[in-house]
């Protein structure tokens, strides 16, 4: 962090004033009134005014030279980001035809008291299609004959899905009338409990959909037959790829449940599951959208036919959108495209370039210089007088406050027909504020201080961090020997959406996050210089407590909030004692335990907490302890903790 710029004369009015008096008395003994009514204190205050407005303007200098020097350096201000996530359209009903959730659709969150609405925006036309079931195959493990079973469910008989007794790699195939890619599909079934063995909120079964990449697996967002076992509805997000093909000779756009390992958790099948009817329907669909608003058109007004003009948009700032902005000028043969770049050094008189300050909002023509010897060079084109220029295609909005937790967006901004809710199934990440003056500050430091190439591990670090975004986290582990590679552990923004109990899926970075911080650190490492890019090993930790109320106080409401503040102490990018995040290396005691639970409105006192490890994958857990060992390259993920308050 950079030196602040001190003050070169902290003295204020008073301190004139009292000095003025200390010299007086020291040097003109014979002046005994120093009282406010005195006309030569008058004298003296109106002094001191004026080298209090002096000594203002004096200590203003430091700030404008280092702001200056920023420009040099060609710093300027990052405009915001906007956050992005994938939202699900549901219609009211299945519908016989196609429905389209058109592109550019405004989704927002609800109103509340206090809050501003966060709207979102679709990037691209989303199509519903109508399906329906044309196909229905079994094929036991290790064959290849799917068995039709159609003709059964015609003469209202049974058909059995897998084996008599499943085994893994059983498959049941669905087959549907038309793809549905990234559709939410439903599928109605109707059978009797003849499965049994299996814990119907886990059975141990896949569903997986064909695209052309292979099988590829679905989100089960419910299931209401248990596995197959009962009547209901099992609902499936489909992936984006999803495709038709070819399978034994039969087409169609193909699901498959596949039975899978039993495990502690998933007990086996005993008996096949048998089913009298299904049917199939698309329910819905999921696109992707965007905090932000599109600007179709521009007017920036009337070319002065002089270099150098200065044009403010209308809406700033302008975001790295989904697609450019492009400006438009008629210079009496229609609107001619102009090109945006960095900067004029390279520019020729006759180039049709432009610049656009994303912060401020401002668009720039080239400028005219005077050489020494009297001629005049354009760095640019200059439009001619009169003519009319428009930007057209840029995007506004983003920042921070459009990383919403899952199920956040719910409202539709305008109606459309046969879609009846919109949700976002994941959190919405990637979105940050502005940047501001004294983070500028920072970055040019450590700009300065890294000169564009990673040597040591804190070069690693500004790089990957500069590279991540401001919500990720960002740590390098020195190599311990010569020939391993320099580790690069990421956490990604995604974690913050969720400052309660994080899935643990959201603390492993995604490819695009993992591509954009290698190319980086690609184009600056030392030659020979390895270098990894992963998450941090993460160890489990269980807090058990039991907890006494305050008189009055309700104990479900102490409940939530012991959990909800244990949650928010041990976040790896909101947590710790300072909220940055806990440390890297710092272990988990009782005495953080406490800490958190200090805060809780409505405890009375702590009657016992305990610490255990836990294992973040399969949940085995440790012996109670009064800490948990945390490595230098591991950070504590909170595991189901348990809090019992007792009246």
């Amino acid at each position: 962090m950079p030196l602040p710029a001190p003050h070169l004369d902290d003295r204020r009015f008073q301190d004139f004033v009292d000095d003025a008096k200390r010299l007086v008395q020291r040097r003109l003994p014979a002046w005994t009134d120093h009282n406010v009514h005195d006309p030569g204190i008058t004298l003296i205050e109106a002094v001191a005014t004026i080298a209090d407005q002096l000594g203002y303007r004096l200590n203003q200098v430091p700030e404008r030279h280092h702001r200056k020097f920023l420009d040099l350096l060609g710093i300027t201000l990052r405009p915001p980001s906007a956050a992005t996530c994938d939202v699900t359209f549901r219609l009211t009903a299945p519908r016989p035809s196609a429905v389209r959730v058109p592109a550019r659709t405004g989704v927002a969150t609800r109103r509340t008291p206090g809050e501003q609405v966060v709207g979102f925006t679709t990037l691209r036309d989303l199509d519903i299609p109508s399906v329906r079931l044309t196909e229905l195959r079994a094929v036991e493990a290790g064959h290849n004959d799917l068995r039709d079973l159609l003709p059964t469910l015609a003469r209202d008989e049974e058909a059995a899905c897998f084996s008599p007794v499943p085994r893994p790699g059983d498959r049941l195939y669905v087959g549907l009338s038309a793809p549905a890619p990234a559709g939410l599909v439903l599928l109605r079934t109707d059978s009797r409990i003849e499965g049994i063995g299996v814990l119907p909120d886990r059975p141990p079964l896949r569903w997986e959909a064909y695209t052309p990449a292979g099988w590829t697996e679905c989100e089960l967002e419910e299931d209401g037959t248990g596995g197959l076992n009962r009547p209901g509805d099992i609902l499936l997000h489909l992936p984006a790829a999803h495709a038709g093909c070819l399978l034994n000779g039969v087409r169609a756009a193909w699901l498959r449940a596949v039975v899978t390992e039993p495990d502690d958790d998933r007990p086996p099948y005993s008996r096949t599951p048998v089913l009298s009817r299904l049917s199939a329907a698309c329910l819905g669909g999921t696109t992707a959208a965007v905090h932000a608003e599109r600007v179709d058109t521009d007017l920036l007004g009337e070319a002065t036919g002089g270099p150098g003009a200065h044009y403010p948009l209308a809406r700033r700032p302008v975001l790295d959108g989904p697609e450019l902005p492009l400006l438009e000028v008629s210079d009496g043969d229609g609107w001619q495209p102009w090109t945006r770049v960095a900067g004029f050094a390279d520019s020729r008189r006759e180039d049709p370039h432009y610049t656009l300050d994303q912060s401020t909002g401002e668009l720039e023509l080239g400028p005219a210089v005077r050489a020494g010897d009297g001629t005049v060079r354009a760095f640019g084109r200059i439009p001619p007088e009169g003519a009319m220029l428009r930007l057209t295609g840029y995007w506004v909005g983003g920042g921070a406050a459009g990383n919403l937790a899952a199920g956040a967006l719910s409202v539709l901004r305008s109606p459309i027909p046969f879609v009846r809710s919109v949700t976002n199934r994941r959190p919405a990440t990637g979105g940050r504020d502005a940047e501001t003056v004294e983070e500028a500050k920072m970055r040019a430091a450590r700009t300065l201080r890294s000169r564009g190439r990673a040597v040591t591990a804190e070069d690693f670090e500004a790089i990957a961090a500069e590279a991540a975004g401001p919500g990720a986290r960002v740590r390098c582990v020195p190599p311990a020997q010569p020939t391993d590679p320099v580790r690069v552990l990421i956490v990604p923004d995604a974690a913050a959406a969720s400052p309660g109990r994080i899935p643990f899926p959201l603390l492993t970075p995604d490819e695009a996050l993992l591509r954009r911080v290698a190319a980086e650190l690609d184009a600056r490492r030392l030659v020979g210089v390895r270098v990894v890019l992963e998450p941090p090993r993460y160890q489990g930790v269980t807090v058990a407590v039991l907890l006494r109320p305050r008189p009055g106080h309700d104990s479900e409401d102490l409940r939530t909030a012991a959990l909800a503040r244990l949650y928010l102490r041990l976040h790896p990018l909101l947590g710790g004692p300072d909220g940055a995040g806990w440390p890297f290396g710092r272990p988990v005691t009782l005495g953080d335990v406490h800490a958190a639970l200090a805060e809780v409105e409505g405890l009375g006192h702590v009657e016992d907490a305990r610490l255990y490890e836990a294992d973040p994958v399969t949940g085995a857990r440790g012996a109670a302890g009064q800490h948990v060992a945390i490595g230098p390259d591991v950070l504590p993920f909170s595991y189901d903790h348990q809090v019992q308050v007792r009246p």
